[in-house]
């Protein structure tokens, strides 16, 4: 298993391969379908984003309310498919990486290559488990979305597959 850090280094994102195991510590965004749609509106206005999206990553995850006593609660990985809209721009704008769950469409896998930058995928129903990784979580936007808000999330370790690298390989397409 391969141990990387973020900022995603693009000499490491290069070696990494369509089915690789990596244990994922740093940093990235909780962001699902809407609050995808309003950054996406935000971008189309020219109105300064929330986020930083160079370097970054965003994770395809809406965490369930908080318990007393707990950093968060389960936060699992939601289809990522239902971002195809969205991914391409994102990419082009700098995130390196995302993390969820099932294939992208082609326009997807394509801004991955053409950006050099990669999908982890997460297995769906860990979210309990993927909860046990994160060591700190930051409101950062939305507050009004619940669950869908925009949250700055710090992982230790967290496990992960290379879903497409940044080749295009992909191990959907096996």
């Amino acid at each position: 298993m391969t141990e990387l850090s973020t900022p995603l280094d693009i000499n490491r994102i290069q070696k990494l391969c369509a089915g690789d195991s990596v244990a994922l510590s740093g940093y990235a965004y909780t962001a699902r379908d809407a609050a995808h749609a309003r950054l996406f509106e935000m971008i189309r206005s020219n109105r300064a984003l929330p986020i930083t999206l160079k370097n970054s990553g965003i994770f395809y995850a809406g965490p369930c309310p908080d318990m007393p006593g707990r950093v968060i609660n389960s936060c699992g990985p939601t289809t990522s498919s239902r971002m195809n809209a969205y991914a391409p721009l994102l990419y082009d704008m700098g995130i390196s990486f995302v993390i969820g769950k099932g294939p992208v469409s082609d326009d997807v896998r394509d801004a991955i290559v053409r950006n050099k930058a990669v999908y982890f995928m997460a297995v769906g129903g860990a979210g309990a488990l993927i909860a046990s990784h994160i060591t700190a979580a930051w409101d950062i936007a939305f507050p009004e979305l619940g669950p869908e808000a925009i949250r700055e999330v710090a992982f230790d370790k967290v496990p992960l597959i290379v879903a497409i690298d940044c080749r295009g390989s992909s191990v959907f397409a096996r």
